[in-house]
């Protein structure tokens, strides 16, 4: 399974001061004879020694922490730290002891400095950041050093050369530590950045989903809302057809029974069967929602003309019809809404008013048209409940539904004794 880059990172900085400090060693050794003196012979055996023992004891030091909590951590400044317990002071200590040994064993070979060159590559990891830029100087003046021909300078070329060696080492490492810790910032930022979008992509996902639920919700209620309105269209339908129809031809079949001659008696019996035929196709018509018959050939003010017409022959209630206004064209619904309410209106005052005298008025007014229907009937009582049976609630009920499908309404004018109003209110753009 290939490695990862952090995970190559970690074995680096566990066994590569080993290694450097073992080359350096070796190389140290077979220079010995041209660079070392017999007396530091013995002292960088014992500093290569404590060198050792030192990365030993952090190496057991590392393994305790990365049982306690794990290898694998995060900085600070949102790099990863790739050392278990590091920084910190343990670390701090670490270095600066490591430092110090590489300086002194490069004091006595300058070919100990393969070995100081883990400076550079640890003190990120190993310093805190306010540190960092120190740990990395430290580091340039014993590679500074070692380049310039050895510890201490013998004259003052070394000298100078240790100068710009010095300067040359702490401008490298601070403009790399500066592009590294760019580098590491940026990837914070990356890292950050694709949270945030997992996040967003979380919440994006889960308000989706919530969208689909309400979605269905919403078709679920919306079918049953049309079937509740279909229901209620049926049942308005019906009754402004059929159980109009059917009373109006009880009525004359009434009459037809008690008319006082044959003459009269056909008569009745003809408009029984002419208005029997008439809620037969209006039945029919309402069932496939087509508009009532009366309008197929006749705008709405002829429609109810001949409907006002028919239902004062019928009553013989005294009724006149008039248009005021300009009139303008009406979409199929608001002219089937104004014939039905009116022809409800006409039913109930035919049999429940009583009256003498009734006026149908059909207003265009800019926006809006208007229906009005007035009888001088016997009125009603409108905050009474209805009768159980007697059918006087669902005509209201059932001419209010109808304009409020439109947008508009009906206000009923009544009292006992005073006659009924019956107005509509429909716009003109509707639907």
């Amino acid at each position: 399974m290939a490695t990862t880059v952090e995970e190559r990172w970690r074995q680096f900085l566990r066994w590569g001061p080993y290694g450097l400090l073992g080359l350096g060693a070796a190389i140290a050794a077979a220079s010995a004879d041209a660079l070392m003196t017999g007396a530091e012979r013995p002292a960088a055996v014992v500093l290569t020694a404590a060198a050792l023992l030192l990365h030993l004891v952090w190496n057991g030091h590392c393994r305790r922490a990365a049982a306690r909590s794990g290898p694998v951590g995060e900085r600070p400044d949102g790099g990863p730290v790739l050392v278990p317990g590091a920084p910190g002071p343990a670390s701090v200590v670490h270095f600066a002891l490591r430092t110090a040994l590489a300086f002194a064993l490069t004091w006595l070979n300058p070919f100990f400095a393969v070995y100081a060159s883990v400076g550079y590559f640890d003190a990120a990891h190993l310093l805190p950041r306010r540190l960092v830029h120190a740990g990395l100087l430290a580091t340039a003046v014993t590679m500074a050093g070692s380049q310039s021909g050895g510890l201490p300078p013998a004259s003052l070329t070394q000298w100078v050369a240790l100068g710009g060696l010095f300067a040359l080492n702490a401008g490298l490492v601070t403009g790399f530590a500066h592009l590294a810790t760019r580098d590491a910032e940026q990837a914070a930022e990356r890292s950050a950045t694709i949270a945030e979008l997992g996040r967003a992509n979380s919440r994006l996902e889960q308000a989706l989903a919530e969208n689909a639920a309400l979605q269905a919700q919403l078709l679920l209620q919306a079918r049953e809302a049309g079937v509740a309105d279909e229901r209620r269209r049926l049942a308005a339908e019906i009754h402004d057809t059929i159980a109009q129809g059917l009373t109006g031809v009880v009525t004359q079949l009434q009459a037809a029974s008690a008319a006082p001659d044959r003459d009269r008696a056909d008569t009745h019996l003809r408009r029984a069967a002419d208005l029997a035929r008439e809620s037969l196709g209006e039945a029919r018509r309402s069932v496939r929602n087509l508009s009532p018959a009366a309008l197929e050939h006749d705008t709405l003010p002829e429609a109810l003309r001949k409907t006002v017409t028919e239902w004062a022959e019928r009553t013989g209630v005294e009724t006149r019809f008039t248009v005021t206004g300009t009139e303008a064209p009406l979409h199929g619904e608001v002219a089937a809404t104004l014939l039905r309410i009116a022809q409800e209106a006409l039913a109930n005052a035919g049999r429940h008013s009583a009256a003498a005298r009734a006026g149908v008025t059909l207003s265009y007014m800019g926006d809006e048209i208007t229906l009005d229907v007035r009888d001088d009937g016997r009125g009603f009582d409108p905050l009474a409940r209805p009768a159980r049976g007697d059918g006087g609630g669902f005509g209201l009920a059932g001419m209010r539904a109808r304009a409020e499908r439109l947008a508009g309404s009906v206000a009923v004018e009544t009292a006992p004794g005073e006659g009924t109003a019956v107005s509509a209110r429909v716009p003109l753009g509707a639907p």
